[in-house]
């Protein structure tokens, strides 16, 4: 019995011996366990690229007058939501209005001038049409009638004369068919200028009338003139009112009650926060499977929601070319860095009404390639 009892030193030697195959368990165990992680991060991360370089944008509406002016009314404040066609800036329009009121006497008394001027070019037409017909066929007939009474008048003295000769008439008669003769001949050269005068009068009378249409036409060319100033002044009018484009939310004020503006003067700048999208910087390196229609996933940084997207289109030059300052890498001093080229996307519309995002928000960007 005394020989089968374990000694101190035995006792102490069996832990000793199973320390190594515990360790070596052990450590078959974590490298089983770090490849399970790394094969299962491999697998999870191997369709997909993510980026922390990512921002919230949207449009922002700058909101400016386009007249000279003084305020008179401000009726909203910063990050006061509006929307598109509410009142924003009142302008004080008196001078404006003034000058439209001018305008529409100027109109009228163009038209008024456009009224007198078609009577008269109505009188000319009637004084050409009467040249024309009764005192042109007047004086016509008067000459055919006094053609006829000197041809009368030339065989009366035709046969006259060889009576004469003979004396078989007196002296007297004979004079009196010479002077009805010469009379006649009168009348006719009379009725002759008559008719000329008559014509010219008519080519007259057709002239005043072109001249009367001329100024009818300038009439109507300055009641278009007069018309479109109107229109100008009543445009410039309107502006005095300044009503918002878009829905969004007031931001950036800088209008106040009071204020002398002038025309292009920014007044203030709308977001419409219902438009907005995402715009992921990635590395040029993680863009190889990239393309627009694959799904994505934005988590945000402000409340770690994750919103489902889609990928829009990718930028056509990387951020660096795009900005103020671009490198400028002949100057010797190249050090190769890796781009980022920003990338659009655009989230689902369910996702979107979830949460509102204000532009240049911080989010993280993932892309599924697969």
């Amino acid at each position: 019995m005394t020989e089968n009892l374990a000694t101190p030193e035995t006792q102490a030697e069996a832990p000793d011996a199973a320390s190594p195959r515990k360790g070596r368990i052990l450590l078959i165990l974590l490298l089983a366990a770090l490849a399970a992680v790394g094969g299962g991060m491999y697998y999870h991360y191997r369709d997909r690229v993510t980026t922390d370089d990512a921002q919230v944008d949207g449009h922002l509406v700058p909101v400016s007058c386009k007249v000279y002016g003084s305020v008179e009314k401000v009726l909203v404040d910063d990050n006061q939501p509006v929307k598109a066609g509410d009142l924003l800036v009142q302008l004080d329009a008196r001078d404006l209005q003034s000058r439209v009121d001018q305008a529409t006497a100027a109109l009228d008394q163009a038209l008024a001038q456009v009224q007198g001027a078609r009577s008269e070019d109505d009188k000319a037409v009637v004084s050409l049409e009467q040249a024309r017909s009764s005192d042109l066929q007047v004086a016509e007939a008067t000459l055919d009638a006094r053609k006829a009474t000197l041809d009368k008048a030339r065989a009366d003295l035709q046969r006259a004369t060889p009576l004469a000769q003979r004396q078989e008439i007196s002296a007297q008669e004979f004079d009196h068919y010479r002077t009805q003769a010469e009379v006649a001949e009168s009348e006719w050269k009379a009725a002759q200028r008559h008719l000329a005068g008559v014509r010219q009068e008519a080519d007259i009378r057709q002239a005043s009338v072109g001249s009367q249409k001329a100024k009818v036409g300038q009439a109507n060319a300055e009641v278009e003139a007069a018309r479109a100033s109107l229109e100008a002044l009543k445009l410039q009018l309107s502006y005095t009112r300044i009503f918002a484009p878009v829905d969004g939310v007031v931001t950036r004020k800088m209008v106040e009650l009071g204020e002398i503006i002038q025309p292009g003067q920014g007044l203030l700048t709308l977001v419409p926060l219902n438009e907005t999208w995402v715009t992921a910087n990635f590395k040029e390196t993680q863009l190889t499977k990239v393309h627009p229609g694959q799904r994505a996933e934005v988590d945000i940084d402000m409340n770690g929601q994750s919103l489902k997207g889609t990928v829009d289109s990718v930028a056509g030059s990387t951020g660096s070319r795009l900005s103020l300052l671009p490198p400028e890498n002949a100057v010797g001093n190249f050090v190769k860095v890796v781009q980022r080229i920003p990338v659009k996307i655009k989230l689902d519309p369910g996702d979107a009404q979830r949460v509102v995002l204000r532009p240049g928000m911080n989010v993280d960007a993932t892309i599924f390639t697969k």
